[in-house]
């Protein structure tokens, strides 16, 4: 949950150059080889973005200065706007057109400090030009006065989190779920002896570790892993402050060998699964965001966030309290967190005003919790706390991982703290899963439908390539690995292609059964046919679309015995076994097979101009199995190699070290088939 800070006046960008709490990006934010932020760095830097509103040729000078309008909160080059005073006792700022639409909008300057010679409490300005308080318990005292709910969200055991729990219940991954006891997730964490200090011995004394000031939410430049140790094991009267480590990322250290995420984060991570394993390790760039140590003092507090491209997160207690806040990330509430973020709102308003509702959870030592996509929390740490956890995309909901990435970009959230390596990361998602569907893999609908998206944002990466600006053609190419990936714009428009085909689609349909975008002619809309056009006749794969019903009934399944012999020669076979209409039925009751068969039938209708078009698609599939094939003599054409068979119609034989050893295995052919009916009324 580290953050990137916003500017509201000038004076808050150059006292405080950190994150802010609403930035969306990881609650875990990866902080190897990230150098400590100047003063002038808290705006964007020449890295995060090449221009200004008001670059043009032939201005020279330093551009890494940057300076935010105070009236439209647009950031501007200093060498671009400036008039070559110094940036450092500009107090409010605003650029030409806000000052032409409001003449009485003035640069001012700050006070000059008087000097003296007696102490004085040391005041935090940047957070009071900020208008931020100072106290870090504003937030704790904002809660008592509203209404939160208790969570219902789903207590499971750790053997039940799995894979297989994902593909069999609609409703997984949806909401937060608690693992009381960690018995059966099959992770790995440290002792629960395990302490900060040990923490500071395995990773070092000397590492860099960013340090967040919970009165202002700001990072504290300067801590090593060794002070923040000392000030953790400092009794809580005696610190100065409160304050919060989430954004230690322990990949690459000793203490990661005492860390492996849960069984179902390591069977969805993206980078476990597809980024390749020789680009990973020491002297290479991969997205490092699994292992990370948090590390928070009594009265601590994160505010409002949405970890980095709506990624997921598992978080492990191993050692004191933590109570979260929850906003469902639903299109209204993610619309109402993007308005909060970033401006002033943030400093001065309790989301949870701008949303339905927010539900509260506490978890205690021992406690895991998986968060899911998206979802908007802020955290409380009651008592000193030790936590681990990580993030991680996944393949069951693409889309809001992507609207949370529109999000970071409308609220202009820094490169250096979005998900690192993303895109990359999305080409090689993309191109594992074109190669399996050439191959013939079926995906759950989920899957589908976030692949689909999937193809959509690759899409539009390969138009940046072809159509964007000279910086955004250098960008997108540069995001493109070159070891997997060598057209990317065909790869991705053919992903997108046989997605839908996958998805039970044409290649004309749109969006997976999306309302369709109106087709834009020179920025106009294109108009419509003339009622009564025959438009199958001018496009010959036209295919209208919409169903106004569908109808899905209920699958027929059953089981039979059939006294016949398995496929013996591997010259024809398949003719035999491709003839749907073919019994067969021998007297060998040595060879008797069981058959199961389940037919699925869905049924779709809507109205036409001239009636009424509807469509019967049915789907048979039969599994033959033999139980007593008797062991193969020497030489039987059953050991050339069967290929399964395309398109309609599957076929295949499974063989075993065993079978070659003489022992007795089953044999299994599967068929398949789809008939589809239309009948015009």
């Amino acid at each position: 949950m580290a953050r990137s800070r916003r500017r509201v006046t000038r004076a808050a960008a150059q006292k405080s150059p950190e994150r802010s709490p609403s930035s969306s990006h990881s609650s875990l934010t990866p902080m190897e080889d990230e150098p400590e932020l100047t003063l002038a760095e808290s705006a964007p830097t020449k890295a995060d973005e090449d221009v200004c509103p008001s670059c043009r040729e032939g201005v020279h000078g330093e551009k890494n200065s940057w300076i935010r309008c105070d009236a439209c909160k647009i950031w501007f080059h200093w060498a671009c706007v400036g008039d070559s005073s110094d940036l450092e006792l500009i107090n409010k700022w605003f650029c030409g057109p806000c000052m032409t639409e409001k003449p009485s909008r003035v640069m001012t300057l700050k006070v000059p400090a008087r000097k003296s010679s007696r102490k004085r409490t040391q005041l935090d300005y940047a957070s009071l030009n900020a208008g931020v308080d100072s106290d870090p318990s504003r937030w704790l005292r904002v809660i008592q006065s509203k209404q939160i709910k208790d969570d219902n969200f789903r207590r499971m055991k750790g053997a039940d989190v799995g894979l297989e729990w994902l593909e069999s219940d609609e409703t997984a991954m949806r909401e937060p779920i608690v693992v009381e006891n960690p018995e059966g997730l099959r992770m790995k964490m440290p002792p629960p002896e395990f302490t900060v200090q040990d923490v500071a011995n395995e990773v070092g004394h000397e590492t860099p570790v960013e340090v967040i000031d919970v009165a202002t939410q700001s990072n504290s430049p300067g801590w090593t892993l060794g002070r923040w140790a000392e000030y953790y094991n400092t009794e809580p009267s005696k610190r100065d402050k409160i304050r919060n480590v989430i954004s230690l990322e322990i990949s690459g250290t000793k203490l990661a060998d005492q860390v492996l995420p849960p069984r179902l984060v390591r069977e969805l991570d993206w980078v476990e699964k597809f980024w390749p394993s020789t680009r990973k390790g020491k002297g290479h760039a991969y997205p490092k965001v699994q292992l990370y140590c948090l590390m928070g003092v009594a009265s601590a507090w994160t505010d409002w966030h949405v970890d980095f491209a709506g990624s997921s997160v598992y978080y492990h207690i191993l050692s004191g309290c933590k109570v979260f806040y929850f906003i469902q990330p639903t299109p209204a509430n993610l619309q109402a967190y993007e308005r909060w973020s970033g401006t002033e709102l943030q400093s001065n308003v309790w989301l949870g005003d701008m949303v339905d509702e927010v539900v509260k959870v506490t978890l205690h030592t021992g406690n895991t919790m998986i968060i899911p996509t998206g979802w908007i929390h802020a955290v409380h740490t009651p008592v000193d706390s030790l936590v681990f956890g990580g993030n991680f995309l996944h393949s069951y909901n693409m889309a809001t991982q992507l609207k949370v990435i529109d999000i970071e970009k409308a609220t202009h959230v820094p490169k250096k703290f979005r998900f690192p390596l993303f895109v990359k990361l999305c080409w090689y998602v993309g191109d594992k899963y074109l190669r399996d569907l050439k191959s013939k893999e079926e995906f759950p609908p989920r899957v589908l439908e976030s692949l689909e998206a999937l193809a959509r944002f690759l899409v539009s990466e390969s138009q940046a390539m072809e159509r964007g600006t000279e910086v955004a053609k250098r960008e997108a190419k540069e995001n493109v690995p070159s070891d997997r990936v060598k057209d990317a714009p065909a790869m991705a428009r053919e992903l997108r292609w046989r997605v839908r085909l996958a998805a039970g689609t044409t290649s004309d349909d749109e969006d997976l059964g999306r309302p369709i975008k109106k087709n834009m002619v020179n920025g106009h809309k294109r108009k419509r046919s003339p009622a009564g056009a025959t438009v199958g006749v001018q496009f010959r794969n036209f295919q209208p679309q919409g169903w106004d019903v569908v109808n899905e009934l209920p699958r027929e399944s059953g089981e039979r015995l059939v006294n016949v012999h398995p496929p013996k020669t591997a010259d024809g076979w398949e003719r035999e076994w491709t003839d749907w209409s073919k019994e067969f039925e021998g007297e060998n009751e040595e060879e008797q097979a069981t058959v199961e068969k389940t037919r699925d039938v869905i049924i779709k209708v809507r109205k036409t101009e001239d009636g009424v078009e509807r469509q019967r698609i049915e789907r048979v599939m039969e599994k033959w199995v033999w139980k007593n094939v008797p062991s193969k003599p020497e030489g039987d054409p059953q050991d050339v190699e069967m290929k399964p068979l395309e398109d309609e119609i599957v076929g295949s034989e499974e063989l075993t070290k065993e079978e070659e050893e003489g022992a007795e295995v089953p044999a299994t052919v599967l068929l398949e088939t789809t008939q589809a009916m239309e009948v015009t009324a």
